[in-house]
C-alpha cells in the first residue's frame, strides 16, 4: 500500500542520481541509509528482500532498487518517477559529456574529484554492510541458524572474489541456504516446497509464473538484432534494449556486449570510443548503464542518446513491476522464505566482496588512506548522512591531489 508522494520519492531518487558515485554497491548502501536507516520508509528486511530478489532478474540492480522503493512509496506513478529520476542526472550528464567529446575530440579531466569521491564511497558501503549484515544474520534466531547464514554469506564473499559468476553463486548460496535452514527446522516433505501462497487469481507465486511479458520482451529483442542492422535510430534502441533485458552482472559484463557487438559485429564503434565509453560510466554518477546515452549520442546525436537510454533502462521497469508483488507472497512460503533469507546473506556476501575488491583497487595512496578512514568515522561513529560523506569527500580529493 502506498502511503507516501511521487514528490518525495522524486527528491530522493533525484539527489542519489546525482551524487550517486560508486557502482551499485554505493548506490545500494546510499538507499539503505536514505530510504531505511533516515525515513523508515520500509524495514530493514523488506528492503533486504528486495536486494536478494533484484540480484537475481536482469538489469542494473540498483536503478532497479530505486524502481522498487518509488512502487512501495507511492505506487506505479512512485515507479516511474524514482527511475527516471535516478538515471536522467547521469543521462543528462553522459550526453553533455558525449557533446564536448564529439566537439573537442576529448575527456574532461576529473581525476582530483574522483581522487576523494571513491574513498568516500567506501565508507559509505561499509556502513550499509555493517547495517545489513546483522540484519541478514537474524540475530534473533537460533545458533544454529545464525552459523548456518554465517557460513553462506562468507563462502558467497569468498567465491565472487575469487571470479566466481555472481548470479551462479547469488542461486548456489540461496538453494544451499534454503534446504539448511529448512533442515535444521525440520521439513514436512518435498511437497511443502509447493505449497506457496496463490496471487489473487489463484495462480501460482512461483517468481518464473508471471514472466511472460519480460520473456516476450527478451525474446522480441533478441530477435530484432540478430541480423546486425544498419546504424538507425530503431536499430540503436533495439540493440539496447536487447542489452537491458539479459544483461547480468557487473559494468565489466557490459563491456562484452558493447565489444562484441557494437565494435566487431556490428562495426558502429571504434575501440578507441568503446574504451572513452567506459571511461564516462565510471566517473559519472548514476547508474554505469548510462554509458547508453554517450554512446547513442556519438552514433546518433540527442536523440540518439535519449532512445538508447530508454531503451536499455525500460525492460527494468517491467521486470520491478512483475517481481515487487511477488516477493511478499514468497515470505508466507517456509521454503521460500528460506531460499530468501539465504539469498538475502548472499546478496551481503557479494556487497563485502565488492567491498574488499574496490579499497585494494582504490586505497593505494596516502591520500585516499586519509579519506577512507575520515569517511569511517563519519559513517560509523557520527552516522552522517551518505550524501554529506560523498561531498566531503569530494572537497578533500581536490587540495589532497595537489600534494601528490
Amino acid at each position: 500500500m502506498a502511503t507516501g508522494t511521487v514528490g518525495e520519492v522524486v527528491k530522493l531518487c533525484g539527489k542519489l542520481g546525482i551524487i550517486g558515485f560508486g557502482g551499485p554497491a554505493s548506490h545500494i548502501a546510499m538507499l539503505e541509509d536514505e530510504a531505511v536507516t533516515r525515513r523508515k520508509w520500509l524495514s530493514r528486511e523488506h528492503f533486504l528482500d528486495l536486494v536478494g530478489a533484484t540480484n537475481l532478474i536482469p538489469g542494473p540492480n540498483s536503478t532497479e532498487m530505486m524502481i522498487h522503493i518509488g512502487y512501495q512509496r507511492a505506487g506505479w506513478p512512485g515507479l516511474l518517477a524514482a527511475g527516471i529520476s535516478f538515471v536522467l542526472p547521469a543521462v543528462l550528464l553522459s550526453t553533455l559529456i558525449a557533446w564536448i567529446y564529439v566537439e573537442f575530440g576529448a575527456l574532461p579531466a576529473v581525476q582530483p574529484f574522483l581522487m576523494g569521491v571513491k574513498p568516500a564511497v567506501l565508507a559509505v558501503i561499509l556502513g550499509a554492510l555493517w547495517r545489513l549484515g546483522q540484519t541478514a544474520s537474524k540475530p534473533k534466531e537460533a545458533t544454529q541458524t545464525r552459523i548456518a547464514l554465517g557460513i553462506i554469506g562468507i563462502a558467497v564473499t569468498v567465491a565472487v572474489y575469487l571470479g566466481a559468476p555472481v548470479i551462479w553463486s547469488l542461486i548456489a548460496g540461496g538453494l544451499l541456504g534454503m534446504l539448511a535452514l529448512r533442515a535444521m527446522s525440520g521439513w514436512s516433505g518435498a511437497a511443502a516446497l509447493l505449497a506457496l501462497p496463490t496471487l489473487p487469481d489463484n495462480r501460482s507465486a512461483l517468481p518464473w509464473a508471471d514472466l511472460s511479458p519480460a520473456s516476450a520482451l527478451k525474446w522480441a529483442a533478441l530477435l530484432a538484432v540478430a541480423a546486425a542492422p544498419a546504424l538507425t535510430l530503431g536499430a540503436l534502441g533495439l540493440f539496447f534494449l536487447k542489452v537491458g533485458t539479459v544483461l547480468y552482472g557487473s559494468g565489466y559484463v557490459l563491456v562484452a556486449f558493447l565489444e562484441g557487438d557494437l565494435v566487431y559485429e556490428y562495426g558502429w564503434l571504434t575501440q578507441q570510443q568503446l574504451l572513452d565509453a567506459i571511461a564516462i560510466g565510471q566517473f559519472t554518477p548514476g547508474p554505469v548503464l548510462s554509458t547508453a546515452a554517450f554512446i547513442g549520442y556519438v552514433l546518433y546525436g540527442v536523440p540518439g542518446a535519449f532512445v538508447s537510454a530508454a531503451a536499455i533502462f525500460a525492460p527494468s521497469f517491467v521486470f520491478v513491476a512483475i517481481l515487487n508483488p511477488i516477493v511478499p507472497r514468497l515470505r508466507r512460503s517456509p521454503w521460500m522464505a528460506a531460499f530468501l533469507d539465504a539469498v538475502n546473506v548472499s546478496a551481503v556476501g557479494l556487497m563485502a566482496a565488492v567491498l574488499v575488491r574496490l579499497t585494494g583497487d582504490i586505497v593505494t595512496t596516502w591520500p585516499a588512506v586519509v579519506i577512507a578512514l575520515l569517511a569511517a568515522a563519519a559513517v560509523l561513529r557520527w552516522r552522517v548522512t551518505s550524501a554529506w560523506v560523498v561531498i566531503g569527500g569530494a572537497l578533500l580529493g581536490w587540495p589532497l591531489s595537489l600534494l601528490t
